[in-house]
């Protein structure tokens, strides 16, 4: 329960497609905090639900923040968290509007479009690839013809490893580039992000994830994930995550140092942030940073004892509640996005039961329903499921999330 301190609702902004919100009411609950749900689609309760749900415009940024305001003159709010991408600017801009504590808009803006981003932290001293902008109606050959190798090219604002490819010539370039504006035509995103592609130079090396929380502009790292698969491409599909990291400490050092200098350039100072780096014997080079936490499933691979989950963490900074000692209650734990084997029609799981038998496993979790199709990437936007471990060392975990996957049978009608 929170201690009293707390006047006002906390409003958290979710996707209707959203994993995430189980996870962030189950924290509310434990908080003992008055909550209330933002999402872009009219609920079916929502006239009986006391305030409890509120349908928004999350399109629409500044109608979206009218609305929220219009909603606080009845039910006053304590805070707003933006759960997803979708929702971190309209959760910035809305706090603004109403004096809670809140990242400066233009920041969250930044990290939400990957060439404001690179563009924000060139000449910053943070070492990131070179890159330029191509227009969705540019010829392809002509723009292969322009660009330097190898590189990656991708949309400006889709997550998930959404239309990223790796191309090492122009063939393979001006055919990620006509894939990649046909995946722009289908999304579901701002106009202002499906008129351009990034292509910046593909980084070798190992990638890591770092998942931190920022108070006052001092960032606490809360967790620095391996990426022990091989992410080369042509695709980028993530798989595993496993904490804590076995790189050496001058180099986990030398990455919470690029994350701070980054995080300083694009003005970021408040709340969770997710960050991508690659590691090479050039040293640590920043590819992706996020206002938000860990995307999918993966958050319940992160425990902190008397702190609670990570959700718990975010949302007591947002609500100016104390937070506990920080730290991890398990000596190691990892997460599997399990990748999608086949485009089609999923007919069948089995071994799921066996998979959480195994030693070391916590849970297996499917979340595309049978019946539904399955598109991997790089048009696909969703994980087939997650497999959690723990144990005594990353090892160890690695090797459990290993074997429960190759316990698991996928049926897959191909279509």
């Amino acid at each position: 329960m929170n201690d009293g301190s707390v006047t006002g609702r906390l409003l958290l902004l979710v996707p209707t497609t959203s994993y995430r919100i189980g996870a962030f009411l189950d924290a509310a609950e434990r908080l003992g905090v008055d909550v209330a749900v933002g999402s872009n689609q009219r609920q079916v309760l929502e006239q009986y639900s006391e305030g409890r749900t509120v349908t928004l415009d999350f399109k629409d940024v500044e109608r979206g923040v009218a609305q929220i305001e219009f909603y606080s003159r009845e039910f006053p709010l304590a805070a707003i968290v933006g759960v997803d991408d979708e929702t971190t600017v309209i959760a910035a801009k809305a706090s603004k509007a109403l004096g809670l504590p809140h990242n400066a808009p233009e920041s969250v803006e930044a990290t939400g479009n990957k060439h404001s981003l690179r563009t924000r932290l060139a000449n910053s001293g943070v070492p990131a690839p070179r890159f330029t902008l191509f227009s969705v109606s540019d010829d392809p050959e002509r723009a292969a013809r322009d660009s330097f190798y190898p590189v990656v090219l991708k949309p400006l604002a889709l997550s998930a490893s959404r239309g990223v490819i790796r191309a090492d010539d122009p063939a393979q370039f001006a055919s990620a580039f006509r894939r990649i504006g046909v995946i722009l035509e289908d999304a579901d995103i701002r106009s202002d992000a499906t008129s351009h592609i990034l292509v910046e130079e593909y980084v070798p090396g190992n990638e890591v994830a770092l998942e931190g929380l920022l108070d006052d502009g001092h960032l606490t790292v809360l967790a620095l994930f391996d990426k022990p698969e091989p992410l080369e491409g042509p695709y980028f599909e993530e798989t595993i995550y496993v904490t804590p990291s076995r790189l050496p400490a001058d180099v986990q050092a030398a990455i919470s140092a690029t994350v701070n200098r980054a995080l300083a350039t694009l003005g970021l100072r408040e709340g969770p942030i997710h960050a991508e780096m690659r590691i090479n014997d050039k040293g640590v080079w920043m590819i992706e940073v996020a206002a938000r936490s860990i995307g999918g499933l993966c958050s319940r691979a992160l425990h902190f004892g008397a702190a609670g989950r990570l959700e718990d963490l975010i949302l007591r900074h947002a609500l100016g509640l104390p937070v506990p000692t920080i730290e991890s209650d398990r000596p190691a734990t990892g997460v599997m996005m399990i990748p999608i084997p086949a485009a089609g029609e999923l007919r069948q799981v089995a071994g799921i039961e066996a998979a959480r038998a195994m030693v070391g496993i916590d849970d297996v979790t499917i979340s595309i329903p049978i019946g539904e199709t399955l598109v991997p990437v790089p048009e696909g936007k969703r994980y087939l499921g997650f497999i959690f471990a723990s144990g005594d060392t990353p090892e160890a975990v690695e090797a459990a999330l290993r074997v429960a996957h190759d316990e698991l049978e996928f049926t897959i009608k191909p279509g």
